[in-house]
Order: C-alpha cells, then sequence, then structure tokens
C-alpha cells in the first residue's frame, strides 16, 4: 500500500483498473467538487453481454450536459434505472461461478432510490468494499483543487478502455466477444470471486 493520499473521482460501480488504484494508497480523497464530466464513468458502468458490452447508464435530472459540482448533480427517478440494471446484471452475469454468492449482497443497491449521483457512486463503492472486506480511509474533498500529489480524477474514462493494461479472466460471453477490459468491479466478482 501506498503512504500518502491520492484523489479520484466518484465512479459508478468503479471500473476494475480505478479500484486497483483504490486499493493501492492508503488514503484517498473523492473529488465532489469537480463539474461533472460527460464521457466518464461518473454515472455509468460497463458489464459483459452476450452481444458485447452494455452501460448500466444513472440517468441525470436536466440530463447530462450540465455544468453542475458532482455533489449536487441529482438522479432522475422518473423511469426505474435500478430495476432495469439489476434485470440486466442478473440476465448477463446469472451463470457466472460467484453471482449466486453476492447476489444477496448486491441486490439490495437496487431496491434503494438514491436523490444524488454521489449517494448512489459512494454507496456503490461502499458495497464493493464491504463484499471484499476492504476497509479503507476515505475522505470527500472540501474544495476543487488543481495541486494534489497523487490526482487521477482524468486517469480512467470510457474513451481510453483499450489501452489500459490489465490482467484477463474468464468473463462471460468471452468466447463470442473476447477479453474486455475495464468493465465494472461487479464483473470482477461475479466472475472470480473476492480478491
Amino acid at each position: 500500500m501506498q503512504e500518502g493520499s491520492v484523489v479520484m473521482e466518484c465512479e459508478f460501480f468503479p471500473t476494475i483498473p480505478w479500484y486497483i488504484e483504490y486499493k493501492k494508497h492508503d488514503q484517498v480523497i473523492i473529488e465532489q467538487y469537480e463539474h461533472f464530466v460527460r464521457t466518464s464513468y461518473r454515472n455509468r458502468a460497463y458489464v459483459a453481454g452476450p452481444n458485447g458490452t452494455i452501460c448500466l447508464s444513472v440517468p441525470l435530472q436536466g440530463g447530462r450536459n450540465q455544468r453542475i459540482v458532482m455533489k449536487d448533480l441529482k438522479v432522475c427517478n422518473e423511469e426505474d434505472w435500478q430495476l432495469l440494471h439489476w434485470k440486466t446484471i442478473a440476465t448477463c452475469y446469472r451463470r457466472s461461478p460467484y453471482f449466486e454468492y453476492f447476489e444477496d449482497d448486491i441486490y439490495p443497491f437496487f431496491k434503494t432510490k438514491f436523490d444524488y449521483l454521489m449517494d448512489a457512486n459512494l454507496a456503490s463503492l461502499a458495497l464493493i468494499d464491504k463484499i471484499l472486506r476492504v476497509k479503507k480511509e476515505v475522505k470527500l474533498s472540501e474544495s476543487y483543487r488543481i495541486d494534489y500529489d497523487h490526482d487521477f480524477r482524468m486517469q480512467f474514462l470510457p474513451k481510453e478502455r483499450e489501452t489500459t493494461a490489465q490482467a484477463e479472466y474468464i468473463q462471460p460471453f468471452s468466447d463470442r466477444n473476447g477479453f474486455t477490459k475495464n468493465l465494472s468491479m461487479l464483473d470482477y466478482l461475479f466472475c472470480c470471486g473476492k480478491i
């Protein structure tokens, strides 16, 4: 584990590379004062589907083109996006080796209503930490700063998916689609179990 703190963006069910970096540091500062970044994992997670990756996107009030600070960004609960997400996850991973072991832990998340995106993201991170028994000192930023020594806020972006190095493991539908990098930690949990 590396000493010192690192600042990271707040992802929805974080990607595997994000979580690996998160685990390396003893203190993590989650940025809550940055403006929402459209092409990021802040309101989306990717899972392996029969025809390739499937995006699980959290709908936002006012759409995704807002210049709003992350901590103030509201979730649009007009449609039951969580039920759709859960059905997609269950369909894609029901036959995975560890789905049945984590299903009862993860399902309640998709029954909880969240008003703010930060709350949903932090709850998804806390859930992954709980399942993996990771105890981490996580703080929220108190203001926006650009002078962090270890700044990973723009390190993990969907457009950089294929350039990130990642160890391969057996994923659902990999016989059809090959190995897919940078999926949500949900993929790793259901396929490989605890780290």
